[in-house]
């Protein structure tokens, strides 16, 4: 019996190295395929809109830490003429949890004009995002905002989904080391479902009428 509880252990342990290394080998293929993608501010390409991921609120309805550098960085590009549309995509799920209104309040009160933010509701992941920027906002090129450790699966899945994209780091302060670890190691599994769901599963998200960002896209 002993024998058989010490083989059955080896494998479970080989097995869990095995799916580590693949995590980390998925990881790296993405990193691979944004390296190229990933500019700072001053040199990124001019594209008309820049897409903002919503990463939670506070408890009183205001952006965490994290968002608040994405809007800034979003806001950043667009003060620089780099676009002239933010596209803020969150969780609208809850009456009381709203993303994309708390980005857009804070993103008004660094100065952006109303008619320059245009919000997604449904934005319930990176994928939907991504989706739903093609399929119901009809865009074909964004800059895509958010922190370095979610660039690389942000930039594949909306080029793969049909969006020209590039990406800006919006990294504006150091984080804690437990953030840090805990954004890192989320992207690890994070980043084999978004191979699964672009590759083979394809799911479909919440979708509506078109609202094309473009008078020239229908």
């Amino acid at each position: 019996m002993k024998q058989y509880i010490s083989v059955i252990l080896k494998f479970t342990i080989f097995l869990l190295i095995t799916i580590f290394l693949l995590l980390i080998l998925l990881r790296v293929i993405l990193y691979l395929f944004a390296t190229k993608k990933t500019y700072q501010l001053e040199n990124v390409p001019n594209f008309r809109v820049a897409i903002v991921f919503g990463a939670g609120l506070r408890n009183d309805g205001s952006p965490t830490p994290i968002l608040k550098d994405r809007i800034k960085t979003g806001v950043d590009l667009y003060k620089n003429g780099k676009v002239n549309k933010l596209l803020l995509s969150g969780d609208n799920r809850f009456v009381n949890y709203n993303e994309p209104a708390a980005m857009a309040s804070f993103a008004r009160d660094l100065g952006v004009q109303q008619s320059d933010l245009i919000l997604d509701y449904a934005g319930q992941s990176t994928y939907d995002s991504c989706y739903r920027a093609k399929a119901i906002f009809k865009l074909d090129q964004a800059i895509l905002v958010t922190q370095s450790f979610h660039l690389p699966r942000a930039l594949f899945i909306c080029n793969q989904l049909g969006i020209e994209s590039v990406g800006v780091s919006a990294d504006q302060r150091k984080y804690s080391v437990a953030s840090f670890l805990y954004w890192h190691l989320r992207e690890l599994p994070a980043s084999l479902v978004a191979i699964l769901d672009i590759w083979i599963i394809k799911p479909i998200p919440v979708l509506g009428d078109p609202e094309p960002i473009h008078k020239d896209k229908n």
